[in-house]
């Protein structure tokens, strides 16, 4: 009757947790202890707001996205370990604490950073998804009415905010400053048209910047800054400048954003096998051989919940006896 009980709870975890269908896990690195895990899901990109924006359904992949704004602390870090010259307003006593965002960097600037932490920038669509949460359509990334005390915006404050600020401001998916503070660069390359024929799966933007008023392609910008007007706080809307220009510098900072692990289709099965095989050795109160399979499935599929959560229950099930 025991072994039918531990065999019993054992399936419940598995229900609990859901079918073996983590085919993305967050790189546990050091790197990434202050990155959000974004899971594969659809959501609404664009609005109706402006012409620029029209909305579409978009499928990403998972992915992982820095929870702050890239930090004046962190990007002396860079300077020093690359020769990397300093941004515009680096001496701005307004803007030049450690835990403000680096402001007065180019995408240039913004892409070197990125690839220097190991990371990437975002894409527009990352980037979007990530301000507009778990429901998808958020106007603001914490609903859908404005909220002064949730954001850095119109001059309100004068200056730049901590990047752990507004807490209570933060996207659904637990990401910070994604309305205000700093305009964030972003990957895409920025056209107007872009949303009406974009792709439906994993956008990464247009092959080609507009060229405004022949002064070169510009890149897109995100997210509101802390002199712009409420205007331009809703998740969708868009900006731009040229990558090399860092001119609003004092609006201008980013965050990094990367692929998640993948886990190939052998990789799950073979995780699978073991977790079952680990589930009958619990049912048998084997919890040598479980934990044995239960290790196995885990070397196939790192982090997957449902795998850690039965190595659980088998360390205490081995503690009992």
């Amino acid at each position: 009757m025991r072994s039918q009980t531990v065999l019993q709870v054992g399936l419940g975890v598995a229900l609990m947790t859901g079918t073996i269908s983590m085919a993305a896990a967050a790189d546990s690195s050091a790197g990434d202890k202050d990155m959000v895990l974004i899971p594969r899901g659809e959501f609404t990109m664009g609005s109706h707001e402006h012409a620029d924006e029209a909305a579409h359904q978009v499928v990403l992949d998972a992915y992982l996205i820095d929870k702050y704004e890239a930090s004046n602390a962190r990007y002396k870090e860079f300077m020093k370990a690359t020769g990397h010259p300093a941004p515009a307003y680096w001496d701005d006593p307004r803007l030049s604490k450690p835990n403000q965002p680096v402001v007065g960097v180019s995408w240039i600037d913004a892409d070197a950073f990125c690839k220097w932490d190991g990371k990437r920038l975002p894409s527009e669509a990352e980037w979007e998804r990530a301000a507009k949460g778990p429901d998808g359509d958020n106007h603001y990334p914490w609903g859908h009415k404005l909220d002064p005390k949730k954001a850095n915006y119109g001059q309100n404050v004068g200056r730049t905010m901590p990047v752990d600020s507004y807490p209570e401001g933060v996207s659904g998916f637990g990401v910070y400053n994604m309305a205000g503070n700093v305009f964030e660069w972003v990957n895409d390359w920025y056209d107007p048209k872009s949303y009406k024929d974009s792709v439906a799966l994993n956008p990464q933007g247009p092959e080609k910047g507009y060229n405004f008023a022949n002064q070169g392609p510009v890149r897109v910008l995100r997210g509101g800054s802390w002199l712009a007007p409420e205007t331009s706080l809703h998740t969708s809307h868009r900006f731009w400048n040229q990558p090399e220009n860092n001119s609003y510098g004092v609006g201008l900072g980013f965050r990094c954003a990367k692929s998640a692990q993948t886990v190939s289709d052998e990789a799950v099965q073979a995780g699978r096998d073991a977790f079952i095989q680990a589930l009958v050795a619990m049912g048998a109160e084997k919890n040598a051989d479980a934990m044995a399979s239960i290790e196995k499935a885990l070397a196939a599929d790192p982090g997957n919940k449902e795998y850690l959560a039965t190595r659980d229950l088998i360390k205490k099930s081995m503690k009992k006896k």
